[in-house]
């Protein structure tokens, strides 16, 4: 094995993203080096180039959607072997917090964001935990593996975990891009009706109805509210996803839900948003939930999706891109070109 490899390496200090050759990592005890497949460009990373997110690291390799194979062991791993398929968990727990320490790993308090906290995976290699591996199953690829570590793990424990979407509960999703689009797609699986996307860009809006959403509605439309009501038989939504996170769509979303109904913030920015008056959020009884990132298991369970059929997946990735032109689709995601799913970095 050759003792350099490719990475691309963020810059803090001048907000710079350049390709470099770096050392090979070595993996220590409890660590595998996964030779990288595919690793997805998110939004995340888009923000820590912007300034969105605020540095952790002068310098960091960024990417943390990550499938693979292993190509080496750490001292003390056992039950993988070099050679088996993976996909990498996005973060490791701090192991120093009071939920840590008594044994609660998943509930970790400070948790530790792979490609901010630590060098990620927009790499020919790349370092991760065994214990957070994930086997990816002989029928699912490569490619949409990769996806499983966020784009749609975290939409999985949005609907699954935060929002608590029951069957036959309304839903509406506003921003149907790569995260947006598969909210949709898992509200529906998991039994809710009906599923309505929001959305300014008629292209994503038809997109959203040919994989699962009931309606597709311009969040543009002085009638939306009208129409959602119309949708819902008067009752408005049971469940909002907002996944663009600006200030218009999270006020958007959750003037639009019922009584009681939950508001499940995703999508990320600077902008400010407002319940409005607390009284009459008091008494519409109305939650505002955030959401972040997803349970390793949520990741095992979304390849067994796949792998048995329930989740089709094969229209999220929209491109692969080799690592040499990494600002190409950092551009392609940011100018939304093509109305992107997933833009995959191939090592």
């Amino acid at each position: 094995m050759a003792t350099t490899m490719r990475a691309e390496r963020f810059y803090a200090d001048t907000k710079s993203v350049v390709l470099e050759d770096v050392p090979i990592p070595e993996p220590g005890p409890g660590e595998v080096l996964v030779k990288v497949a595919f690793c997805g460009i998110c939004h995340s990373d888009l923000s820590l180039i912007n300034g969105t997110f605020p540095a952790q690291r002068p310098v960091v390799t960024q990417g943390h959607e990550a499938s693979g194979t292993i190509a080496k062991l750490g001292p003390g791993v056992t039950g993988w072997s070099e050679g088996d398929r993976v996909v990498v968990a996005a973060g490791r727990p701090c192991e120093q917090c009071p939920n840590c320490r008594r044994g609660d790993l998943s509930n970790c308090l400070a948790i530790r964001l792979m490609a901010f906290a630590y060098d990620g995976a927009w790499a020919e290699y790349t370092l991760a935990q065994a214990a957070g591996l994930t086997r990816v199953p002989d029928n699912v690829s490569l490619e949409q593996a990769a996806i499983l570590a966020d784009a749609v793990s975290t939409p999985y424990g949005a609907v699954v975990r935060t929002g608590k979407v029951g069957v036959g509960e309304s839903v509406g999703v506003w921003g149907v891009g790569g995260v947006g689009t598969h909210i949709v797609q898992l509200a529906r699986l998991v039994g809710a009706v009906p599923v309505i996307a929001v959305d300014i860009n008629p292209v994503v809006r038809d997109r959203a109805l040919e994989l699962g959403a009931d309606y597709a509605f311009d969040s543009r439309d002085p009638d939306l509210k009208d129409k959602i009501a119309a949708a819902t038989g008067g009752r408005k939504l049971d469940v909002a996803f907002d996944a663009v996170g600006l200030k218009v769509t999270f006020e958007q979303a959750l003037d639009c839900l019922v009584a009681g109904g939950r508001l499940v913030g995703v999508g990320m920015s600077a902008e400010s948003p407002t319940i409005g008056p607390t009284s009459m959020f008091g008494l519409t009884h109305r939650q505002v939930l955030g959401h972040l990132g997803y349970q390793n298991v949520d990741i095992e369970t979304l390849a067994k999706l796949v792998s048995l059929g329930r989740l089709d997946l094969s229209r999220s990735i929209s491109q692969i891109i080799p690592l040499e032109d990494i600002a190409d689709g950092i551009r392609i995601l940011e100018e939304a070109e093509g109305n992107p799913i997933r833009v995959l970095v191939q090592p």
